[in-house]
Parts: C-alpha cells; sequence; structure tokens
C-alpha cells in the first residue's frame, strides 16, 4: 500500500511540472501580447461571492475610465450597481455606481468614480480574502487637486482619474492580502 501511494505521489509530481512547463512555453513562444489594461491581470479572489462579484465590476469600470471608454464604464458601472444590491447596506453605493451608468461623460463619470472607490474600498478592507492582493492605489492631482484613490489588481499604475494624460500618475498606498 505504501508503494502505491509513493507511486502515485509521484506520477503527480511529475504531471504537474509537465502542466507548469508547457504553460511556461507557451507563454514564451507567443509573440503576441494582449491589449489589456492591466498587464496579466490577477485578480483577489474573496471569499464571499457577491464581494467577489462586486470587486470584478469595480475592476472592470476602472480599467473602462483607463481607457477613457465611457460607454464601457456605463456598462461596468450597472452590472457593479446590480452586484451591490446583493450585499446588505450597500444601497448607497448602488445608487452611486448607477448614476455613473446613467451618464455618458466620461468627466463626470471620474468624478463619481471617487466617491465610490472610497465606499468600495471599505468594503473590501473588511471583506475576507481568499487569494491574491488588492492594491489601494492613489492620485494626489486628482479631482483638482484633491485627489483620489482607487483598487487595482497590481501594483502598476494605471490611472482612472486622467488615463492617457497621466496613466502612471499615482501610487500604491495601500494593500489588502489574505489574513
Amino acid at each position: 500500500m505504501k508503494s502505491i501511494k509513493i507511486m502515485f505521489a509521484v506520477c503527480s509530481f511529475g504531471a504537474l511540472i509537465s502542466a507548469c512547463t508547457q504553460s511556461n512555453s507557451s507563454s514564451q513562444n507567443d509573440s503576441s501580447t494582449p491589449d489589456s489594461i492591466e498587464a496579466v491581470p490577477q485578480k483577489a479572489v474573496l471569499k464571499d461571492s457577491d464581494v467577489n462579484s462586486v470587486y470584478s465590476n469595480y475592476i472592470d469600470l476602472k480599467n473602462a475610465l483607463v481607457s477613457a471608454k465611457s460607454s464601457e464604464a456605463q456598462t461596468a458601472s450597472a452590472k457593479l450597481s446590480d452586484a451591490l444590491l446583493k450585499i446588505k447596506g450597500c444601497e448607497t453605493t448602488s445608487e452611486l455606481a448607477g448614476k455613473i451608468s446613467a451618464s455618458s461623460d466620461l468627466k463626470s463619470q471620474r468624478s463619481d468614480f471617487t466617491v465610490l472607490s472610497a465606499d468600495i474600498i471599505a468594503l473590501m478592507k473588511n471583506s475576507e480574502i481568499e487569494s491574491g492582493t488588492l492594491y489601494v492605489q492613489y492620485c494626489p492631482m486628482a479631482n483638482s487637486g484633491n485627489g483620489g484613490s482607487w483598487l487595482a489588481s497590481n501594483s502598476e499604475i494605471r490611472n482612472p482619474y486622467f488615463g492617457d494624460e497621466m496613466m502612471n500618475c499615482g501610487e500604491v498606498k495601500e494593500e489588502f492580502k489574505k489574513k
């Protein structure tokens, strides 16, 4: 029985090594890179599925604002609004997301994103993370010099308040990880 367990462990380990090698070689040989906002986004996973849905939709909204795509921001914020309604106490935050989805003006969307982000950051700060890291980033120049924070799924700065105008303006202020 012991020899069967050892043989199973060796075979499992070999399969794992083989899978990792294939994944690495295919990604190294792929000369095309995805046209994404966050390089190889590795979104954190939150234990509560409703909170995880909020996080995922929020990142989609943030990426739409980074890309200056007002219509995508409308779609993402509408989904975010619906996801927020599933969490008790997030009704007001859902209304903020709804306000963004009702506007096609990028400047207005970015302005409303500030208050929305503060609420979402507070929600995430008090949520249990299953894996990954959430990054709180901050740009002191956002909102006419009053500053603005946002969540990101990696540490690379991609500013949703200015997009291409000042893509890298900001810094990581805080990280939320599994406790």
